[in-house]
């Protein structure tokens, strides 16, 4: 059983189809991360293990939801819980690594419809993925919040970073550490009807994961 953590804060709306999609073979964990709509509770009744964590931010979610992962499997996958992405997909990351493709696997955004990628979320993106691979030499085009990994080897990494930085972090420490990176394409959908991307939704919140990011850059 593969184990996917999905980050939470306030993805009530999207939680039920999204945890219905889940493939066969991979088990959700929602890391409930100070949502005040329910996401917890919803999360429960779709069937989902649920786990809350009181520090706020991205990474502090995600490093909460690795240790929390079965370390049978060896594969952890980790994808954001807003519907946009299709877990369906999952299979296309985490073979690579089971198979010995890739140490890591992360996802490649590509718009299903007109409007998903705002054009400042866009550009934050490509101008980040543009240092990281003067920085790093990893031919990566995007700083995506899906991806694939194993468990143990993730955790060996020592990631720090507990806000909007860590996906950067990881691939900085990923090409330091010699890694295969494999980009793979995936659908990058509408988010569900009643979420809101703390990201990409505003030009401030943007704003915010450029800043942490670009710290991560300059460390």
């Amino acid at each position: 059983m593969t184990d996917v953590v999905l980050p939470c804060r306030d993805e009530a709306p999207a939680l039920p189809g999204l945890l219905a999609r889940m493939p066969s073979g991979y088990r959700p964990i929602v890391v409930d991360n100070g949502s005040t709509d329910g996401s917890a509770e919803v999360a429960r009744a779709c069937g989902a293990e649920v786990i809350s964590v009181a520090e706020p931010g991205y990474g502090a979610a995600v490093h909460a939801g690795v240790l929390a992962a079965d370390p049978a499997d060896g594969v952890v996958c980790v994808m954001d819980a807003d519907g946009s992405f299709d877990p369906g997909q999952l299979p296309r990351l985490a073979d690579r690594v089971r198979d010995g493709r890739a140490h890591l696997a992360t996802g490649r955004r590509r718009p299903a419809a007109r409007g998903v990628w705002p054009l400042h979320a866009r550009v934050a993106n490509t101008f980040l993925a543009h240092r990281l691979r003067r920085t790093t030499g990893l031919d990566v085009h995007d700083i995506g919040p899906i991806r694939a990994v194993r468990r143990d080897d993730l955790l060996a990494l020592d990631l720090r970073d507990r806000r909007f930085g860590y996906p950067l972090e990881l691939l900085i420490a990923a090409g330091r550490a010699g890694w295969r990176v494999i980009e793979v394409d995936v659908d990058y959908h509408p988010r569900a009807a009643g979420t809101r991307s703390k990201v990409t939704g505003t030009l401030l919140g943007t704003a915010r994961a450029v800043r942490d990011m670009g710290a991560v850059l300059a460390r």
